[in-house]
């Protein structure tokens, strides 16, 4: 079954980079230099889940992330009392954004997933974003598919669609890679459609057929390398849902 995966689309932003610790800093050091105290950990939380209202489902929008994220903390700083934050200070928290860390493990094990496999960062990210962060973290794709490419963004059906027909793959033979439900969820559903048999068809982006909640996916089955040398599989486990997979360790407790 793995030897059929041809590609994987790696959802980017909650999935890859350590969000959390990034701009929860970047606000913490902003509230340092003028005197705020807050809960700067929920604050992030936040400020992250109203980027991704503000950008998810979008179609044809005349912005992109980057500016969901200005226009959000704008507003979060004058619902919380941070109207100390100066202009730079505010750029200084929106640039965090751009100098996030990767998770430690993750650019080891793209370099050995690419030895195979098609690797595509796949993001409702701004592609100067994606740019920025590859950069500083060494991460090297064999492409960046941002939905601000596509003009329609996650969960809607047209950003898997198309995806997918830029990879140039068949639907079975992409893996959709997120820590999001709502990611594999909506991948999943993109194009099920009946089969003449009345039984749904593949999705677009979708994990081996078949594979169940306890089944594994690791960096190693997917390269052909020694299991005590796979990086991420302590973590890499396939969700509730069939023929998807979500690193289910590395979002705990924080709202992506």
């Amino acid at each position: 079954m793995i030897s059929g995966i041809k590609a994987l689309a790696f959802d980017t932003g909650g999935t890859i980079l350590d969000w959390h610790r990034g701009i929860s800093a970047a606000l913490a050091a902003a509230g340092q230099r003028r005197s705020i105290s807050a809960d700067w950990a929920a604050a992030t939380n936040e400020y992250r889940r109203r980027a991704l209202k503000g950008m998810t489902r979008q179609v044809r929008p005349d912005f992109n992330i980057d500016d969901v994220h200005s226009r959000v903390l704008d507003g979060l700083a004058g619902e919380l009392g941070w109207s100390a934050l100066t202009a730079e200070d505010r750029t200084a928290i929106q640039r965090a954004w751009h100098t996030l860390d990767a998770w430690p493990d993750f650019p080891t094990a793209l370099v050995r997933l690419r030895r195979r496999r098609v690797v595509a960062s796949f993001t409702i990210l701004s592609t100067s974003l994606i740019v920025d962060v590859s950069r500083k973290n060494g991460l090297d794709w064999d492409c960046v598919v941002s939905c601000e490419m596509i003009g329609s963004y996650k969960p809607n059906p047209e950003a898997y669609i198309t995806c997918a027909k830029w990879l140039g793959y068949r639907p079975e033979e992409i893996v959709m890679v997120a820590c999001h439900n709502f990611d594999l969820l909506a991948a999943r559903k993109a194009c099920d459609v009946p089969t003449n048999g009345g039984l749904p068809a593949r999705p677009i982006l979708s994990l081996i057929p078949h594979m169940t909640s306890s089944s594994t996916i690791s960096v190693s089955s997917l390269t052909g390398s020694a299991a005590e040398d796979d990086p991420l599989s302590r973590d890499r486990r396939t969700s509730q849902y069939r023929g998807v997979v979500r690193p289910s360790g590395r979002c705990a407790g924080h709202h992506a």
